[in-house]
């Protein structure tokens, strides 16, 4: 997926901060936004205090949480901002660069979060959009799990190498660029799409729990998909070779954990990829390296289907970006 650029100004709003065993809005929060805000409807908040003063990002929908320029509480009113870069047609000139300021106000009722969101130009007065959402708070992941002690069942074949059995489009309104080829499971994304035509992307429909996933892909040159866990959590699947290390590069948990290392393959090469998801704690070997180790993911990642993270899900693969091939997908759910 691509990330989502932005930029960061200061913004002066002196105020106080609540010190952080006082201030209910510290945490992460699941959050539900509204049909009509995005493609994707799954966001996220994570608000934490350091060195006395708070900070936090929000996640909408699609790319990667972004960081906000200011969080302070008004009250019992949570107030965090963040401004974005902009161009606006000015007749047959240039564009002219414009800077959004995004404002989040934020209450609370429990563990209940209401926020509404407002944008306006920074120079100006006029609001030009507005939205609202809730959220629900979501509890720290547990200690690390000691995965020597996790029992995985027997193994299941999610992808037969005949056909589309056991698979189908998460949105069933959108363009399948999906077969089988060979024995592969193949995605075919044309380099100029036509317009309005969006490519779906391919879900199971088993929902698993915890599991180990393992799988095999080649990733075309320039190529872009991503592996969901449980539909909420995206390995990046991503050509990233020779690329300094990063939280969008192939194997990352994307935006939010980093590979240890590189391990990436050159495009058009098979790679595989063995995935441990338990407890909300995420193992990654990318050719048989581990790049992540028992790391936590603290919500979901952009894409997601769904921000509760506590129920079952599917395994799906993105299929909205570029070409894509995937073969042998196995999973093992953990046996409690």
């Amino acid at each position: 997926m691509k990330n989502m650029r932005s930029l960061v100004t200061a913004v002066a709003l002196g105020s106080l901060p609540l010190m952080a065993a006082d201030n209910p809005f510290i945490g992460n929060w699941a959050l539900d936004l509204p049909a009509d805000h995005t493609l994707y409807h799954a966001g996220w908040l994570g608000i934490s205090e350091s060195n006395g003063r708070l900070q936090g990002s929000v996640l909408w929908g699609g790319g990667s949480p972004l960081p906000f320029a200011s969080v302070k509480v008004e009250g019992t009113t949570l107030i965090a901002t963040r401004s974005t870069g902009r161009l606006k047609k000015a007749g047959v000139g240039r564009p002219i660069p414009q800077i959004e300021l995004e404002t989040i106000r934020g209450s609370l009722v429990g563990d209940e979060l209401s926020l509404s969101v407002e944008h306006k130009i920074v120079g100006t007065d006029k609001v030009f959009g507005q939205s609202a959402c809730k959220g629900k708070r979501i509890p720290m992941p547990s200690a690390t799990p000691d995965l020597k002690q996790i029992k995985f069942g027997e193994a299941i074949q999610l992808f037969n190498g005949k056909d589309l059995t056991g698979w189908r489009l998460t949105d069933p309104r959108a363009s399948s660029g999906w077969s089988v080829v060979d024995g592969l499971l193949v995605n075919r994304v044309p380099e100029k799409k036509e317009k309005d035509k969006h490519y779906g992307n391919l879900r199971t429909d088993q929902e698993f729990e915890d599991f180990n996933l393992t799988l095999e892909t080649c990733v075309p040159p320039h190529g872009n998909s991503g592996v969901y866990l449980r539909g909420l959590y995206e390995v990046q699947v991503f050509d990233s070779y020779g690329k300094p290390t990063d939280c969008h590069n192939m194997g990352a948990i994307y935006g939010r954990i980093t590979p240890t290392t590189n391990a990436e393959k050159k495009p058009g090469e098979w790679q595989t990829l063995d995935i441990t998801l338990v407890e909300r704690h995420a193992t990654v070997l990318l050719n048989g390296v581990k790049i992540i180790d028992n790391q936590p993911i603290l919500g979901c990642t952009g894409g997601a289907l769904t921000s509760d993270e506590f129920k079952p899900g599917p395994i799906y693969l993105q299929g909205d970006h570029t070409s894509i091939e995937y073969r042998n997908i196995v999973l093992r759910p953990v046996v409690k």
